[in-house]
Order: structure tokens, then C-alpha cells, then sequence
């Protein structure tokens, strides 16, 4: 019962993805730590066809389960996953304006406070086909000490300690995203200090709901809230 859940889990936040509009048809993936391996979504699945069944289980070392391959970007969901113990969960998504950022080559500086949600600046990792070995370090090292970047051409990474956190930050960031680029419009952007950005993640360590499981990872994440 515990996997059922967690693969609803899966394919309710892949749902919720296309839904805030952050997402288009089959190109985002979502993936969550589970047991001694991950959830991942199949390649080329539209969600709104995709049913719990369809969610690969992989292992770390590369191989998978079920009636359906991974998704093509496994790579640096189940990278992300051995190398940064402290993430359960990652999104990866295509919205317009993080986008649209990435193919010029611009990251995203710390113009609101709610930037420290990412633990700090968006950074951009250069070009690498999808997919590929390269993409997936070029993504592990724009992720350095932080909980999202983007990829140029092609779209962001945002990490959780679970799947509703994960999402909700993928959402923030492109909220951010599309607020820098209508202040490029206007003038230029004035950046927030370290400093002040380090204040604000002090801050949200005793704001809200705790980011805590009840129990081990991948089994509850659809049931903490954000």
C-alpha cells in the first residue's frame, strides 16, 4: 500500500504540474526517493493518460521496473538523489519565463526575497543534450548549495524534501522568474545583498509547517504539507 500511494503520489504531482501551467504535454518529469531506489515518470506518457502503473521504479544503478522506460532525463533525477542525501524529491519542468531566461543565458539573482527559498541565486548550467552524462553534471553543478537552477535551452530543476515541496518551489521559482523579467523591462533590477538573503533563510527555518516525514522517505510525501 505504501508504494500505491507513493506512485499516486507521482502522478498527482505531475498533474498538479501541467496544471499550474508551469508545464507543457509530455516534457516535464518528476521523481521521488523510495526504498533503495526512486519513482520516476515513464518517457513520453501524457499525465492526464498516465495512471499510477505506469511509474518506474529504478534503482541507483540504472536499472528500472516496469511496463514502461524511464524517463529520458533519469539521469539527473537519480544523480541528484545519490549525491545530495538531504532531497527526496526533484522536479524538472519547462515554464515560459525560466525558460525563456535560459536561452539567454540568464540566471536568476536574488531581485525578491523569496529567492532564499532556493537557498540563494538561480543559476544557469550550460547547454548539454538531453539526457546526456554531461547535462546531468553540468545540472548537479549549477545545483551546488542550492534547491533549483536552470538549464540553458532547455528548462529548471527545483528539489524537496518532498514532492509538494519540490513542486511548490518549481512554482516559485518561475513566479520570480516572469517578476525579473517584467523589472528588465522597466530598468534594471536591483539585487538583494547576501546578507539580506541569509537573514531570510534564517527566517523560514521557523516559518510554517516543519519540512519533517513521519516516516522514511518516499513513503508519506504526498501527505506533508508544504
Amino acid at each position: 500500500m505504501e508504494e500505491a500511494k507513493a506512485r499516486r503520489s507521482v502522478l498527482e504531482h505531475g498533474q498538479k504540474m501541467n496544471a499550474l501551467g508551469i508545464n507543457q504535454g509530455t516534457s516535464g518529469n518528476l521523481s521521488l526517493r523510495f526504498g533503495e531506489g526512486l519513482l520516476i515518470t515513464p518517457s513520453g506518457i501524457p499525465y492526464e493518460e498516465m495512471t499510477p502503473e505506469d511509474v518506474v521504479f529504478m534503482r541507483m544503478d540504472g536499472s528500472y521496473e516496469g511496463r514502461h522506460a524511464p524517463s529520458t532525463e533519469w539521469r539527473f533525477h537519480r544523480d541528484i538523489m545519490a549525491t545530495r542525501p538531504e532531497v527526496n524529491a526533484v522536479v524538472h519542468a519547462h515554464p515560459a519565463y525560466c525558460t525563456a531566461l535560459s536561452i539567454v543565458g540568464r540566471g536568476i539573482p536574488a531581485v525578491h526575497y523569496m529567492i532564499a527559498a532556493a537557498l540563494g541565486d538561480v543559476r544557469v548550467a550550460p547547454y548539454a543534450t538531453f539526457g546526456t552524462e554531461e547535462l546531468s553534471k553540468n545540472a548537479l553543478k549549477a545545483l551546488e548549495g542550492r534547491f533549483a537552477c536552470l538549464l540553458a535551452h532547455h528548462g529548471m530543476i527545483a528539489l524537496g524534501l518532498t514532492l509538494p515541496r519540490a513542486l511548490w518551489l518549481a512554482n516559485e521559482v518561475e513566479t520570480i522568474a516572469r517578476q525579473y523579467t517584467i523589472a528588465l523591462q522597466i530598468g534594471e533590477p536591483k539585487v538583494l545583498p547576501e546578507d539580506e538573503i541569509r537573514r531570510v533563510i534564517e527566517r523560514f527555518q521557523s516559518y510554517g509547517v516543519k519540512d519533517k516525514p513521519k516516516e522514511s522517505p518516499g513513503e508519506n510525501s504526498s501527505e506533508n504539507a508544504v
